[in-house]
């Protein structure tokens, strides 16, 4: 019999899928459930797979994987989509989508499953990652195809005593790991309502925050988050205890009107703590240690690297080669910056760094001013020759010759 590798949640999208794929494919299906860090209970949708209908049903935890190979590679590069959004479902989707290709080599699976809907970007970065990593493997989206409403998907869960989730049902549609929650549907689709409360499940409201303000300094060597308040911690407890501090100071909260990959505008509500202040003190590191002319190029490679990632284009060739460059131009961003959580804000206070190109008796106008201001004069005359050439030559002349 033909297997499948389904991407399982545990919602009711995915478990339907079990079902759905075996009684319209008559395929075998293997559920495999990736631990990037959200809040789920594996063991429990592992066994939820199983009783569905599932042959087989695997649960990976590859949230060192996750930090290390995919979110450190965006954090060097401050790829930020459109400038604000830290890509934290984006970066999720090529790894679940590694792993559910070395599922199928094991199993002898000869399909991907994933539940996507047909309207989102999260549809192209699967089928996408598993071109590219097996081409071999034919994707099949159950969501795109079945087009059953909410309430008829329900009622196919209850035909086929497929468990649902027992409570009020959330009028959001939610995805989480690590770096970040993102929210959507609801009221939310009305751009011009204020996010109520109950959006928000990981950070506090700003004006529910403490009124003292949270100061925090994090170390770097080479990119790399190294140390928190003078402690070295490996990546993963880093972000974790970043989480933690900023979201109680209510800082990671983000409002876009998104423009996604398939061409239409989105109204999208992300929390992402510890995305936030990362971004921030990374960028505070880098400025003191990266040349005016290598911040500017880097700035221009930023968001190409945050579309190639948004775009699920992020085992293609433009993208690794992007990353050799950022892997090079961290070698001298060691250092550290300290920032102030206030009431939602993450603010940069200071920086320092060994290779820091910042130097005080330089930029000084108090004592100890080193700076050759006779060279100046002979600066600016040879910063203006082009522009007098050009002011006598042409613009002189134009003058002229212009009417009265």
């Amino acid at each position: 019999m033909t297997k499948v590798v389904l991407a399982y949640s545990g919602g009711l999208d995915t478990s339907v899928a079990v079902r759905w794929l075996m009684d319209h494919y008559d395929l075998e299906v293997i559920t495999l459930t990736v631990d990037l860090g959200g809040e789920i209970d594996l063991e429990a949708t592992r066994q939820k797979a199983l009783k569905v209908g599932a042959v087989e049903a695997h649960v990976v935890d590859a949230r060192e994987e996750f930090v290390k190979d995919f979110v450190l590679p965006a954090l060097q590069a401050d790829a930020l989509y459109e400038g604000i959004y830290p890509l934290a479902t984006a970066l999720a989707r090529p790894l679940i989508a590694q792993k559910m290709v070395e599922v199928a080599r094991r199993t002898g699976a000869s399909l991907i499953a994933h539940g996507c809907t047909g309207k989102g970007n999260d549809q192209v970065r699967f089928d996408v990652a598993t071109t590219a990593l097996a081409p071999d493997l034919k994707v099949i989206a159950p969501i795109r195809e079945w087009k059953m409403s909410r309430e008829e998907e329900i009622e196919y869960a209850q035909k086929h005593d497929i468990e649902i989730p027992v409570g009020k049902a959330s009028p959001y549609s939610t995805d989480e790991n690590l770096w970040g929650r993102s929210i959507e549907c609801g009221i939310l689709e009305d751009a011009n309502q204020e996010p109520p409360d109950d959006a928000y499940a990981w950070t506090v409201s700003p004006q529910a925050a403490p009124d003292e303000p949270c100061y925090l300094e994090i170390g770097f060597e080479a990119g790399v988050p190294v140390a928190l308040n003078g402690k070295r911690l490996d990546l993963l407890p880093l972000v974790e205890e970043l989480h933690r501090l900023a979201r109680e100071n209510g800082v990671g909260r983000i409002d876009a009107i998104e423009n996604r990959l398939i061409g239409l505008k989105s109204r999208e509500i992300y929390e992402a703590p510890a995305a936030v202040v990362l971004h921030a003190a990374h960028r505070a590191v880098e400025d003191m240690t990266l040349a005016r002319d290598s911040l500017r190029f880097k700035e221009s490679v930023r968001p190409t690297y945050a579309d190639l990632i948004y775009n699920g284009l992020w085992f293609g060739a433009l993208r690794r080669d992007l990353a050799a460059y950022v892997t090079s131009s961290q070698q001298h961003v060691t250092g550290s910056a300290r920032l102030k959580l206030y009431k939602g804000s993450a603010t940069v206070v200071g920086r320092q760094s060994p290779y820091s190109l910042y130097e005080r008796d330089l930029a000084t106008y108090g004592g100890g001013d080193i700076f050759d201001y006779s060279a100046a004069e002979g600066f600016i005359a040879l910063w203006g020759l082009p522009l007098r050439t050009e002011a006598r030559n042409q613009t002189a002349k134009e003058l002229e010759v212009m009417p009265a």
